[in-house]
């Protein structure tokens, strides 16, 4: 189903540009003005590169967070924590109906957790060592049942999805401003003059800095409904009680890999402008949101 829905998005992406184009009459003026491209063939080859990148990454996500963040998948319980690790993930995974996802610890001092993985049926859940060892057993429940929401919501796939679309756009709108200056200001007839290649540098590098804002204010909204989710499946009083825990630990350097923030329980603040491009919101945020029982 979630394939179906990546390809679905994708012709939809392709069908959809192509309307507008049409509608502007984009294709006809660039034509009018000398710059001969084909915006068909074009946005059709930025799809397949933009799409294809963000689907092999979602399919090797778990091998990568794997050896990213050094988790030790746990086979075999060596103890008793371990085992109420993985019989707590267990009942939260059977209450949220999903598959059981392989459950790991990462060595880390600082409190976070992650889930990862395209299949819904086949994930990864990890908490780290700081975690574990300074959280009450019923926060880590909580946070337990906030990466099962992630997992369950399917927002590997649904941020895949619209990092694809992203790529697209970025890929093709940057080649369509490269080729356009190099026809019309530096007046190449034929092939590509350096002016293209350095524009398109230029432009892809400024428009994924602008497209990333997107992704990231969607990462932040999906973080409300694994807060809601982690509410649902352990209880809002002890989701809340984790949020307030880490909200503690807010100074704490965060060791996951730059891939894997945004799957992350929380991130380090950022003030300004910058907080456009965070992959959480506040935490202060995240609590009033539960405790107003917002999702």
């Amino acid at each position: 189903m979630r394939i179906l829905l990546f390809l679905a998005t994708n012709v939809a992406v392709l069908v959809l540009v192509g309307i507008v184009f049409n509608l502007l009459g984009l294709q006809g003026i660039l034509a009018e003005n000398g710059v001969d491209l084909n915006l068909g063939a074009l946005l059709i080859m930025c799809a397949l590169f933009g799409f294809g990148g963000s689907l092999i990454s979602l399919f090797l996500s778990k091998w990568m967070a794997k050896r990213g963040t050094g988790t030790r998948i746990i086979e075999t319980p060596d103890n008793t924590d371990e085992q109420w690790l993985i019989d707590t993930v267990k009942a939260l995974a059977d209450e949220a109906q999903i598959g059981m996802p392989e459950v790991g610890i990462f060595p880390s001092d600082s409190a976070n957790a992650f889930a990862t993985g395209w299949n819904r049926n086949g994930a990864l859940v990890a908490v780290s060592v700081g975690l574990l060892q300074r959280f009450k057993p019923a926060e880590v429940r909580a946070v337990l049942a906030h990466e099962i929401g992630h997992v369950a919501n399917g927002d590997m796939v649904t941020l895949t999805l619209i990092q694809g679309v992203v790529n697209t756009f970025v890929l093709f709108l940057a080649r369509v401003i490269g080729h356009t200056v190099d026809r019309l200001v530096f007046r190449n007839e034929r092939g590509y003059g350096i002016g293209y290649f350095v524009v398109t540098i230029v432009a892809q590098m400024v428009l994924s800095v602008l497209a990333s804002a997107i992704v990231f204010w969607f990462s932040r909204w999906r973080e409300y409904r694994a807060d809601y989710a982690g509410a649902t499946l352990a209880s809002p009083g002890d989701m809340i009680a984790a949020l307030q825990r880490l909200q503690m630990e807010q100074d704490q350097p965060q060791d996951l890999p730059g891939e894997l923030t945004a799957f992350g329980i929380s991130e380090q603040l950022k003030e300004g402008l910058s907080g456009l491009f965070r992959s959480h919101p506040p935490l202060n945020d995240r609590i009033t949101a539960l405790q107003a029982g917002r999702q």
